[in-house]
């Protein structure tokens, strides 16, 4: 007997998605908060949003875009937001994604899929949808996301990644590269089972983007909360390395840092080998960088042990004209530096 096919979906045409398949998605998105007077609904241009709050809060925005292809870009558009509001000491309140989709490439389950990851991002971090806009549109080849993230911080608790000073320690909590281990075991899969690596070892590897996962969220406000930081920074782009050199740059100060104590798990490091890639210049999403006095040093590391973060002292801050060194083994290195992120060789 033959099996009946089912008809493929017809792709969107190019425009505004249809108001009726947009209603439905949104009303699956967190969309209701007491301070969200219009939140998105079809025909409203705008949001408006009742920052009438004390005086002693501040509004913090972000904006970040996600251009890479993945199968999780919603998720990643909402937590790289988020995470950058909390290494300011923020809450993230609302956030307005800017969904753009490849025209004769998209249809609703993708669409859908971008949405319910959205959603769920926002739900998991208590976050609201307060508007954005989405479209097909025959300018990307991919989709991207692009959102804008509004959050409140007490006006004495801004952290910046300047902040930090001579004498204050150098603290790295997570391992890396998180990000990078779940792009690896996801973008050549197919490549490293043919190669023999074991099935089960590359799906770990995959949900290192949930488990440890990329937000940084929760320690990043709980050390800017609790004021045991002199600053905040989340390494991404770069990897860890390039993460410590922008505290640097931003504080205008040198650095010391001891390689040994930089957390790589076994699985990362070796998924990194596997393409030539080393840890510290591969996407860090997932590791949180904080600077601290020698004194709050052990209250950090026992606040964040008790929430079960793990963290290590990995270096120390030094005056700007004592220059960027690293340590391996006791001996003294140049610092490492990358131009490009490693993760680019995947493709290279």
């Amino acid at each position: 007997m033959t099996q009946a096919r089912t008809p493929p979906l017809a792709y969107l045409p190019a425009g505004k998605l249809p108001h009726r398949l947009l209603a439905a998605l949104l009303s699956e998105l967190p969309t209701t908060d007491p301070q969200l007077l219009i939140g998105p609904a079809i025909g409203e241009d705008a949001a408006v949003i009742d920052f009438a709050a004390a005086h002693d809060t501040l509004l913090v925005a972000k904006s970040d875009p996600v251009t890479f292809a993945t199968d999780q870009i919603g998720y990643y558009a909402v937590n790289v937001c988020a995470n950058d509001l909390g290494v300011m000491g923020a809450t993230p309140r609302f956030y307005l994604p800017t969904v753009l989709l490849p025209a004769a490439a998209t249809d609703t389950i993708l669409v859908s899929s971008i949405f319910t990851q959205i959603g769920e991002a926002c739900r998991a971090l208590g976050i609201v949808v307060a508007g954005g806009h989405s479209e097909v549109t025959p300018t990307v080849n991919q989709p991207v996301v692009v959102g804008a993230m509004l959050g409140e911080v007490r006006r004495d608790r801004v952290i910046c990644s300047g902040g930090c000073r001579p004498g204050d320690l150098i603290v790295l909590a997570g391992s890396i590269p998180v990000e990078g281990t779940s792009i690896i075991a996801r973008e050549m899969r197919s490549q490293l089972i043919a190669r023999g690596w074991d099935i089960t070892e590359l799906d770990t590897a995959a949900e290192y983007l949930f488990t440890p996962g990329i937000s940084v969220l929760a320690p990043a406000v709980l050390a800017a909360q609790e004021g045991l930081v002199t600053a905040l920074h989340d390494p991404t782009e770069g990897g860890v390395a390039t993460g410590i050199m922008e505290l640097a740059m931003a504080a205008r100060t040198g650095v010391e840092i001891d390689l040994d104590a930089v957390v790589v798990s076994d699985l990362s490091q070796r998924l990194c080998d596997a393409f030539g890639l080393d840890p510290l210049g591969t996407l860090a999403s997932g590791a949180l960088l904080a600077t601290c006095t020698a004194e709050q040093a052990p209250h950090l590391l026992q606040r964040w042990a008790e929430n079960g973060w793990t963290a290590a002292v990995i270096g120390r801050i030094v005056a700007e004209e004592d220059g960027m060194w690293a340590t391996r083994g006791g001996q003294r290195l140049p610092f490492p530096t990358f131009v490009v992120d490693e993760i680019t060789k995947l493709w290279g």
